[in-house]
């Protein structure tokens, strides 16, 4: 899926004082028999929690190489003393009082965790559509700390936060001044997870960040049932249509991976989904050419747009003369959704089971009792 809403900062590590070594990933701990009393997470890979003595370990697998650590946090808890002899990590106070957000998406789920007030400032607000982040800039409850490629250093001290999140991208480089204000950056790595279920069982991570772990793992567990009754509904339908995704962005095509987050949920919708033998988890840049060759035969197209108004058809097919080509096209068989009216990229994420509805819906309109679509709409 492709993010909108990545903010490059840096990685400050606050190493506590007592510990010797740099943070390990996962793999080494456990080879090296040092793994006590972990908090499974059933989905996610990225992600393992060790519950110690007064506080716990977090540890993020570097999702660009493997076997790497990219961050180890301590979480203690706010109102508790300090303890003694921490293992090296980012120490992080919890729950977060005055935290700082850069994404839309972590903003939303920061709602659905009832934390709202515990954040204190956002940057890129022009890309946050999230209504209590816009009326509490409004009422200067909450910093707009600017952009999120080189946001005010000021307004982020200003906002006195004792935590940043972000979204880590591979080979970010520097980070100048975002180096010096000793801030915990929380790297929000969850989007590298290769299912649809691994990147929303991150939410039990934040929820230990913002003091609502009972509520994460309840939000999480109704996830994850919903998931996987729809997935049973979707096994039991009789056809599977084939299905193409998205178009054309300049002068490449952004093709779901068959290991992608979005070919992982079509192929749970009961959609035969031309490149699910693909290997990919991001997605494949393709020429119209090859799109058409591969997918210009699918019964059904499901696209996404960025607009105040709904597409039409004909607006559609005036954006580039070989749609008119595509069979979905010609059989009047198109779904849209448009990013811009919809909470598509700020809900999705971490409620997969909200898309996969969708999905379900049009591929097996046989399929009863289903509630109206959410993200998409029949393109007229």
């Amino acid at each position: 899926m492709k993010q909108l809403f990545f903010s490059l900062v840096v990685i400050v590590l606050l190493t506590a004082c007592g510990g010797q070594r740099s943070p390990q990933s996962w793999a080494e701990r456990l080879q090296e028999g040092d793994a006590p009393d972990s908090l499974t997470f059933r989905y996610a890979r990225l992600i393992h929690v060790e519950q110690r003595e007064g506080y716990r370990v977090v540890y993020i697998d570097n999702p660009w190489k493997a076997g790497m650590p990219l961050h180890t946090y301590i979480l203690v808890p706010y109102d508790a003393t300090m303890p003694h002899s921490l293992p090296a990590g980012t120490v992080v106070r919890t729950p977060l009082q005055r935290s700082v957000v850069f994404t839309s998406v972590h903003c939303a789920l920061i709602e659905q965790l009832r934390a709202t007030s515990q954040v204190a400032g956002v940057a890129d607000l022009k890309y946050i559509k999230v209504p209590y982040v816009q009326e509490g800039v409004a009422k200067g409850t909450i910093i707009d700390c600017g952009d999120g490629m080189s946001p005010v250093i000021e307004k982020i001290i200003d906002s006195e936060a004792d935590a940043l999140l972000i979204s880590p991208f591979e080979n970010s480089g520097g980070y100048g001044r975002m180096e010096d204000i000793h801030i915990p950056i929380i790297e929000c790595a969850e989007y590298m997870e290769q299912t649809p279920l691994a990147r929303a069982e991150w939410m039990r991570f934040y929820g230990m960040l913002y003091g609502q772990d009972a509520l994460a793992e309840s939000l999480f567990r109704e996830v994850e049932v919903n998931y996987r009754v729809l997935e049973q509904q979707a096994k039991q339908a009789k056809d599977h249509p084939t299905v193409l995704v998205d178009k054309m962005a300049g002068p490449v095509w952004y093709v779901p991976g068959g290991q992608s987050t979005i070919g992982q949920m079509l192929i749970d919708a009961g959609a035969d989904y031309p490149w699910a033998d693909d290997t990919h988890s991001g997605s494949l840049q393709l020429p119209f050419e090859a799109v058409l060759e591969q997918g210009g035969e699918s019964q059904m197209w499901l696209l996404r747009y960025d607009s105040p108004k709904a597409l039409t058809m004909g607006e559609l097919l005036s954006e580039k003369d070989g749609y008119q080509m595509l069979k979905p096209a010609r059989d009047d068989q198109v779904w849209a959704c448009n990013v811009t009216t919809s909470m598509f990229y700020e809900e999705t994420p971490f409620r997969p089971d909200l898309l996969l509805q969708d999905f379900i819906q049009i591929l097996h309109p046989d399929i009863p009792n289903m509630p109206p679509l959410r993200y998409y709409h029949k393109v007229e």
